[in-house]
């Protein structure tokens, strides 16, 4: 609606800005890359003003930003662009150079150089994990996310491996494959994702995380009946979508991907104030972590913790008993196969590796849903 809109953030966790707006701002990496740049300035020049939030928010790249929504600086152009229609994000081919400048920012060796180079390439799609926005060789915008320097498993590996058992179990994923940088026998191994909020012509969709179709605080603890709730009012195929979810709680217990907040599901416009569930991203395995879900089943459910309660809960997602057994054999398959996916090209896990993802794809709740299967 038109005019001024008030809003004040819910908690001293939650953005000063409304949740969609929000959902474009920098996320962790990206705030870290802005902050040690203005730092670096600050003290070549001390009178440059402390950062704001919407410092922050303006920094992001306009042409990697999340979905459709653009900022104008009032004269006509975007901020942050360049000029001339030239853009800051780069082709994969430069993957390389900047790996070397984040490991450099992580190592905190950055140099002004290296800080000046990374503006604009980082991503507001969620995480503190080092990555960049880039254009892959098809053309169309990804996302590199590189190895920590505090790693202590094949992380980036181990999200392609997630993603690729995901399409396996029947759910909708960006595209992603891994990229070797470096000489044989020393390659760092980089996960190359495909953003889901263009289309092949580039086009923008609107985008909004499950947080924001919520309106929800991150200090509340908010519960996927919810989430079903708001896409039965506002989705343009509510029993598809509501199925689809359910799926993917199946999988994200089965394979102990326990990350599972409320940003790290989202939403596409459809048309007509509509949206569908967009495809499933940030999806890993926490082997040394608790199988016990970010956000709740049900208000009264509490988090997911076992395949028995998920059962109990299915006609909430449109499904009956048969069916949910349907899927849940469906993703047991896809994830009984992981050993052979994780070795296999494209993901390139070597054998002394899968000891350190065991737990997460091996454990009672797999024997439990092998028992209710009768396998």
């Amino acid at each position: 609606m038109p005019g001024h809109q008030p809003h004040k953030a819910a908690s001293p966790l939650d953005s000063v800005f409304p949740g969609a707006i929000a959902d474009t701002a920098p996320d962790a990496w990206g705030r870290c890359l802005i902050a040690r740049d203005h730092a670096k300035r600050r003290r070549a020049d001390p009178r440059l003003a402390a950062l704001t939030e919407l410092d922050y928010l303006l920094a992001v790249d306009d042409f990697s930003r999340v979905g459709a929504l653009r900022v104008g600086d009032g004269e006509g152009g975007w901020q942050a662009s360049l000029a001339g229609g030239r853009r800051r994000t780069p082709p994969l081919i430069e993957l390389a150079r900047i790996y070397q400048a984040s490991r450099a920012v992580e190592r905190r060796q950055e140099s002004a150089e290296d800080l000046r180079y990374l503006q604009g390439k980082g991503t507001s799609l969620g995480g503190m994990r080092p990555k960049c926005t880039i254009v892959d060789e098809d053309g169309l915008l990804a996302i590199g996310k590189f190895p920590s320097v505090s790693d202590t498993r094949s992380v980036t590996r181990g999200e392609v491996l997630a993603l690729r058992l995901a399409a396996q179990a029947g759910i909708e994923v960006a595209p992603a494959r891994i990229v070797l940088l470096g000489d044989t026998g020393h390659e760092v191994p980089v996960a190359v994702i495909h953003r889901f909020d263009r289309d092949r012509d580039d086009a923008r969709i609107p985008y909004q995380s499950a947080a924001s179709l919520l309106q929800a605080s991150r200090d509340e603890d908010r519960s996927y009946t919810e989430i079903i709730d708001a896409i039965r009012a506002h989705g343009h195929a509510p029993t598809t979508d509501a199925r689809a979810l359910w799926r993917r709680l199946v999988f994200n217990l089965l394979i102990t991907n326990v990350d599972d907040h409320l940003r790290n599901h989202g939403f596409l416009h459809v048309g007509r104030g509509l949206w569908r569930l967009a495809p499933a991203f940030d999806i890993n395995s926490f082997p040394d972590k608790d199988r016990e879900s970010k956000t709740w089943l049900s208000e009264r459910d509490g988090p997911i913790t076992d395949v028995a309660m998920l059962l109990a809960r299915a006609s909430y997602f449109a499904l009956d008993e048969q069916q949910a057994l349907t899927v849940l054999g469906e993703v047991y398959s896809a994830v009984s196969n992981w050993r052979q996916v994780a070795l296999g090209p494209e993901v390139g896990l070597r054998a002394v590796e899968l000891d350190d993802f065991v737990p997460a794809f091996e454990h009672e709740q797999m024997n439990a849903a092998a028992v209710l299967l009768g396998r």
